[in-house]
């Protein structure tokens, strides 16, 4: 017996509906109309990485950060600028063989960390 895959995230927030349009609005990540409950996705890899601490990876105030697979990091940050979301990109992210990064925040705050997926 073992685990398929990830079933859900669950986390606090001060406006959960705002909040739950937002990423909609801006990442397309959330319930159908068909569905409020559940979000679609795409079959695809998934990094479970329990960090240090002290690490430096994400902002020391959060326990958290997550990691969404896009297949258009360029529209997307296209996307979100227009937006007025601030982008953070940085060369040293980036890996051939691993995929290109960049880094956003919800409006709580929340890091959320953007991957392109390197080309099999």
């Amino acid at each position: 017996m073992a685990v398929t895959g990830i079933g859900g995230l669950f986390f606090r927030s001060k406006d959960p509906k705002t909040l739950a349009d937002w990423y909609v609005k801006h990442l397309g990540v959330g319930p159908t109309e068909d569905n409020p409950w559940i979000w679609p996705q795409q079959a695809g890899p998934t990094v479970f990485a329990p960090f240090k601490a002290d690490s430096d990876y994400f902002p020391a105030d959060r326990q958290w950060m997550i990691n969404f697979r896009v297949d258009d990091l360029d529209g997307l940050i296209a996307s979100l600028t227009a937006a007025g979301i601030k982008v953070l990109t940085k060369a040293e992210w980036d890996a051939p063989e691993v995929g290109r990064f960049a880094r956003i925040h919800d409006p709580e705050g929340n890091p959320i960390e953007l991957w392109e997926p390197a080309a099999e």
